[in-house]
């Protein structure tokens, strides 16, 4: 493979607060990876020839200049929280920075939206209720909640001080997303997902899993609209647009110019390596068309119901979980433990894998 110019691409390093998907997906296509990770989790560690941890993401861009200062690296591919950096001591793979911070801006997304005649939730007037509170900036939806009055609204304030924030009309349906590949003002669905979210407590609408190929009376109508925003949005490579979809309305919710947490179902029901795609179309070479799904892959993040610890290497479960805990690990109520995945020729036969691995690897939380 060679990078924009005709340089060749050997060594990646994969940055962000959470790498582990691309970081696998890289290795897969055959590069030699290192990554800067808020976790490092034993399979990220066992997939990279060096891996960095850091704390706080202001102590990003540090830890990606010690990773070049150390080991060759050929080129960069920013993750969550990576997307806006400038300056950086390697070449970018993917949306440069100015277009991601636009679309990392929720507010000018709604806008964004409209004027391409893309379907959004309206947002509520002064005084509506109940309505989705969500912050202009953030990903995983962690911080989104529904209000019912004006003390709702301090309560958040206060929760998340100095922080900007929309208010939208709630509007019904599935959560779901399309990924797409993108350059050169043109744009491929690679496919349709639904979007699993916690669904109770205090983080109910974070990001807890994902199902591929999601099937929906109105799946061709949000390949349109994805398809539209990605070509217009100047990305570059690997993105997802979110949505609502009922059966008879689609609204356009986010745009997330960086790799898709549902990456690692795409692959497992199409075959397909997205970090193969990111770089062909970061050489403006796109797909002809969307890959036809050969079977349905389930994703679950188990989160702890209450403090617990695991004592034990999972690894030996690979490749039915990732995101594995380095020995010995301690959670908090409401933390993310593992990933677990199922997998078959039917929506119930992947549930049915899942629901194995979830109690395999509950014999492992204590």
């Amino acid at each position: 493979m060679r990078e924009d110019g005709g340089r060749t691409l050997k060594r990646i390093l994969v940055a962000g607060f959470s790498t582990r998907h691309v970081v696998l997906s890289a290795y897969r296509a055959g590069y030699e990876v290192c990554a800067v990770d808020h976790f490092c989790d034993a399979d990220l560690r066992n997939h990279t020839i060096a891996c960095m941890r850091f704390e706080e993401l202001s102590d990003l861009p540090v830890r990606i200049k010690e990773m070049c200062d150390t080991y060759a690296i050929d080129a960069i591919i920013p993750t969550s929280g990576a997307e806006t950096l400038c300056d950086l001591p390697a070449p970018i793979l993917g949306t440069d920075a100015r277009t991601a911070a636009q679309f990392l801006d929720k507010g000018y997304v709604q806008d964004w939206f409209c004027r391409l005649n893309i379907p959004v939730p309206p947002l509520a007037e002064p005084g509506e209720f109940p309505a989705m509170l969500k912050p202009r900036s953030g990903s995983g939806g962690w911080r989104n909640t529904v209000v019912s009055t004006p003390d709702d609204i301090m309560s958040w304030m206060e929760a998340f001080p100095g922080e900007p924030f929309l208010l939208q009309r709630i509007v019904q349906g599935i959560p779901a997303s399309v990924c797409c590949v993108a350059g050169g003002g043109r744009a491929r669905a690679i496919a349709v997902n639904q979007q699993i979210l916690r669904g109770e407590g205090q983080y109910r609408f974070g990001f807890a899993g994902s199902l591929t190929p999601f099937h929906h009376p109105m799946q061709d109508a949000m390949i349109s609209y994805a398809e539209r925003a990605a070509a217009a949005s100047g990305c570059r490579g690997i993105l997802g647009i979110d949505f609502m979809v009922s059966d008879d309305a689609v609204y356009a919710i986010e745009l997330n110019p960086r790799f898709v947490a549902t990456l690692d179902t795409i692959e497992a029901a199409t075959g397909v390596n997205l970090v193969a795609l990111h770089l062909d179309a970061c050489r403006g070479i796109l797909p002809d068309g969307m890959p036809v799904p050969v079977q349905y892959a389930l994703r679950r993040i188990l989160f702890a119901d209450r403090h617990c610890e695991i004592a034990h290497d999972l690894s030996f479960l690979s490749p039915q979980v990732a995101d594995i805990p380095v020995p010995p690990a301690v959670f908090d109520e409401g933390n993310a433990v593992i990933s677990v995945y199922g997998s078959g020729q039917d929506l119930a036969s992947a549930q049915e894998a899942l629901d194995t691995t979830i109690r395999v690897v509950r014999q492992y939380i204590w």
